[in-house]
């Protein structure tokens, strides 16, 4: 696992077996497995992309896994990054999130709620008669923002994540959260929580 490389697959027909003929590209194997953070996030992303229809193409899903395996070995860094591709796959199983706008009001600003049933966000004055049914919106979630996750913005977007994942992936098809994925937000909100500031993530674009 973590391994980048190219592979072609080759079958008569396609539903045989045929074979598979890869060339290594990028080998991080050896340095993810020196640490439990990179460990519990290959393991927690694997069961992540293994929910997806078998042989549907998520270009975009490959490029944000390529991104994150080589940040995991930064933990602080990798948590946010990892909340945006739980987003991500969310969005591809036909669950997405639209915090872009109040869903009662339609203003796009100070968005601090998400409905826990509809998953679209919710402004503060429009969200306050329901806030302790509300989940929380992080700041670093919302559109156009730059400013990165703390312990306690990350802590929140992973019960959101964590939410909306159980009520539309998990509970329908009898599943349990991959217990990777526990190991994976305890390690990284420690690692946050120990650099005392919040993380410097590259926004390029």
């Amino acid at each position: 696992r973590a391994n980048r490389g190219d592979g072609v697959w080759r079958a008569r027909l396609d539903d045989h077996l045929g074979e598979y003929r890869i060339e290594p590209l990028q080998l991080r194997a050896a340095q993810l497995m020196e640490t439990a953070t990179a460990v519990y996030g290959v393991q927690a992303m694997g069961a992540l992309l293994r929910l997806l229809p078998e042989r549907d193409p998520h270009p975009h899903l490959y490029q944000a896994l390529d991104i994150i395996l080589d940040n995991l070995h930064d933990p602080a860094d990798a948590g946010e990054l990892f909340v945006r591709f739980e987003l991500a796959v969310l969005n591809d199983l036909g669950f997405g999130l639209d915090l872009t706008e109040c869903a009662a009001t339609g203003l796009r600003n100070d968005l601090i709620y998400v409905s826990p049933k509809t998953g679209r966000a919710v402004c503060r004055t429009a969200g306050a008669p329901y806030a302790d049914r509300m989940l929380s919106l992080p700041a670093f979630l919302g559109e156009g923002q730059s400013k990165a996750a703390d312990p306690e913005s990350l802590a929140a977007a992973f019960r959101l994540t964590a939410h909306f994942l159980n009520r539309h992936v998990y509970d329908p098809r009898g599943l349990n959260e991959n217990a990777a994925r526990d190991g994976f937000v305890q390690a990284a909100l420690k690692a946050l929580e120990r650099r005392g500031s919040p993380p410097a993530l590259d926004r390029a674009g």
